[in-house]
């Protein structure tokens, strides 16, 4: 009897533990559903954090990349040119709003789809509300004396076409941003003899002739620049102290220590654009061959078997010159010039003006 107590005593004892553990996996399982539920829910809030975050990034990615466009690195040195004119955006607004009786609105609607052309851009001397960028701190409109506030920045970059741009431009063309008519392109067609004599007028406005010693060196790597635009000519004049006649070389160059050395033909074409460029500074033209005359000139391209080499048999020398400037630009060869305008800043300032004449 005792012993059927004791078994009946374990068997509840152990009835009693199953219970006990069955009802504490019930409790647990619904712990854990909770506890599953919560990590569920803490991953969608981070999930839907991470795409907030993504979200609010993005336009600051854009505005950082709207910085930094126009990038031309991917072009060539020498086939791509910058210039900078100034708009007085006070001549315009008293143009619309006292003269034309324009509301501000309306004067700041029709500023806003003004697209400069690329003539007025260009003008070597531009006309109002154009004006050339001061130098100074606290420049005036020199029409009408608005200060710096007023006054908006336009950037025209000006690429020259060819097999060595034009893929990289057709890339930057599609990087640009086309709200509100930011950047604005313009083609030209003009002959290769237009776009030459072009390039030498721009030359000769940004070279110093005070130093025959600083613009002669500049003079010819801008040449070589524009004739072979693949080759690195910073690093080649790098160091360079002296430009000179090869007679080693029948075609292109060579560096030598401190010394670069061109091939006759290519040196006679250096000096050709010198005393091209610098005739009209100085009394004759100054060139690594020293000043020359016309007639000195000629006569060293002759002497030398330039003329012969171009077969150019004619004697008077201006017959002389005009064909070795004809075989220099290229003639008559179609060229075509494409040109990106920057009104980022035009667009800005505008604002500013508006809210003035608003106010």
């Amino acid at each position: 009897m005792a012993a059927t107590k004791v078994k009946a005593g374990a068997a509840k004892k152990s009835a009693g533990k199953s219970a006990k553990a069955a009802a504490s996996r019930k409790t647990k399982a619904p712990a854990a559903k909770a506890a599953k539920k919560s990590a569920a829910r803490s991953a969608k809030s981070a999930t839907k954090a991470k795409a907030t975050n993504a979200k609010t990034a993005r336009p600051a990615t854009k505005t950082k990349a709207a910085k930094d466009v126009p990038d031309f690195t991917d072009f060539p040195a020498g086939v791509v040119t910058r210039r900078d004119v100034t708009l007085c955006l006070a001549c315009i607004f008293r143009l619309f709003t006292k003269q034309l009786g324009l509301a501000p609105r309306t004067a700041y609607n029709e500023i806003r789809r003004y697209a400069p052309t690329v003539e007025e851009l260009t003008s070597r001397n531009p006309q109002r509300p154009f004006f050339k960028p001061s130098e100074e701190k606290n420049p005036h409109c020199p029409y009408c004396e608005a200060p710096r506030r007023w006054h908006a920045r336009v950037t025209v970059h000006r690429v020259e076409g060819g097999k060595a741009t034009d893929a990289a431009r057709r890339a930057l063309v599609r990087t640009l941003p086309a709200k509100d008519g930011q950047f604005q392109v313009h083609e030209e067609k003009k002959t290769a003899r237009q776009v030459f004599f072009e390039w030498l007028e721009r030359l000769g406005q940004e070279l110093d002739f005070e130093d025959d010693n600083a613009w002669m060196p500049e003079a010819a790597r801008a040449y070589l620049q524009r004739r072979e635009p693949k080759t690195d000519w910073a690093e080649v004049f790098d160091g360079a102290r002296a430009v000179r006649r090869s007679h080693r070389l029948e075609e292109g160059w060579e560096r030598e220590g401190a010394r670069l050395f061109l091939a006759p033909p290519l040196y006679n074409d250096v000096l050709l654009v010198q005393y091209l460029v610098s005739r009209s500074h100085r009394h004759g033209g100054r060139t690594f061959d020293g000043r020359l005359t016309l007639l000195d000139f000629v006569r060293r391209m002759r002497h030398g078997g330039h003329l012969e080499a171009q077969g150019i048999t004619d004697r008077d020398q201006f017959d002389v010159l005009e064909q070795l400037v004809e075989h220099l630009a290229g003639g008559d060869e179609s060229a075509k010039l494409h040109f990106i305008i920057d009104r980022r800043d035009l667009l800005n300032k505008v604002k500013d003006v508006y809210a003035r004449h608003a106010t």
